[in-house]
């Protein structure tokens, strides 16, 4: 039986700080390529809170890799059980964009859910309705992000 993909991404410990940097060299450059007046917004927002808190976005990434990787594991083994090569996951999550995006925002939206913070839940669910539309968005680049780790 193949590798799943949690064995390949995140069972070798010393792969994950590597990957961590590229998540956050990722998010960083999704935030600049967003434009208009959501683009605007955005920016400002994501500058104002990693200013607040340098490292912020390293440590959201690592408390959620792992659950990140588990919830894309059915595709993963969707894609492998058909044929597919693991380096070739990044095409097929591209081609499932949409379902590898609830996936994604369903560890997200449970976070918030339990979330103690007030504030922190309300900005969450204001932002959430567009979440989905920026998350598509990303599906591709961060299926190239996470191949290249495997």
């Amino acid at each position: 039986m193949s590798q799943t993909l949690a064995e390949l991404l995140l069972q070798d410990r010393s792969k994950r700080p590597a990957i961590l940097r590229d998540c956050e060299r990722f998010i960083d450059d999704e935030v600049n390529r967003k434009k208009g007046l959501t683009g605007v917004a955005l920016k400002g927002g994501y500058k104002v809170v990693c200013k607040v808190k340098p490292g912020i976005i390293r440590e959201a990434m690592d408390s959620l890799l792992d659950e990140f990787v588990g919830r894309l594991e059915p595709l993963f083994t969707r894609h492998v059980e058909g044929g597919g090569e693991p380096a070739a996951f990044a095409t097929f999550l591209d081609r499932h964009a949409d379902e590898a995006a609830d996936l994604l925002l369903g560890v997200t939206d449970e976070r918030a859910a339990r979330a103690k913070n007030k504030t922190l839940k309300s900005a969450y669910q204001k932002l959430r309705g567009q979440a989905k539309k920026h998350v598509v968005e990303a599906i591709p680049g961060a299926g190239r992000m996470f191949v290249k780790h495997l």
